[in-house]
């Protein structure tokens, strides 16, 4: 019989290593910061049980964990240029200068907008399941969807 952690916790890992590689832009760092939070889960797994929330509190304390690696380096780095030759469906030279754009975008967004945009657009979450992830109303999570697509129309616009 699987135990709770295994159950809910360690399938959660490849959706957490994206996500932490997005903010720290390092895959060894995204593995090194995935390593302290399960290591901080597996410690509190029986809480973890207990909890109503407990894949908003894995996601909080990678959130957290990631924040650290930079406060740790004393500076915080902006979201890096995506690397696309690893990229097989960007084709054309305009689709890759497209997908810059749109991650330097990204980093310019308020950090609530870049979380939402992240969980929706890149991960494929539902409005619902990003809500219990960040812990926030179904509102909110629309809100802050809607606002940062509308500035990414914008800034892309004022691209072309």
């Amino acid at each position: 019989m699987k135990s709770f952690f295994e159950t809910h916790i360690w399938p959660l890992r490849n959706k957490l290593y994206r996500m932490a590689f997005l903010w720290v832009k390092d895959k060894e760092v995204a593995n090194d910061v995935l390593q302290q939070v399960f290591e901080k889960a597996w410690v509190r797994r029986n809480d973890l049980e207990e909890m109503e929330n407990p894949k908003g509190w894995i996601f909080q304390t990678l959130k957290n964990e990631s924040m650290q690696y930079f406060r740790n380096l004393k500076r915080m780095e902006e979201l890096a240029e995506l690397e696309l030759e690893d990229e097989p469906n960007l084709e054309t030279e305009s689709q890759v200068e497209r997908m810059k754009l749109v991650f330097r975008f990204l980093d310019k967004l308020p950090e609530k907008q870049k979380e939402v945009f992240q969980l929706r657009e890149v991960e494929g979450l539902t409005y619902e399941e990003i809500a219990e992830y960040l812990e926030v109303s179904l509102d909110q999570v629309k809100v802050n969807l809607h606002r940062a697509r509308k500035n990414l129309r914008e800034y892309l616009m004022t691209k072309e």
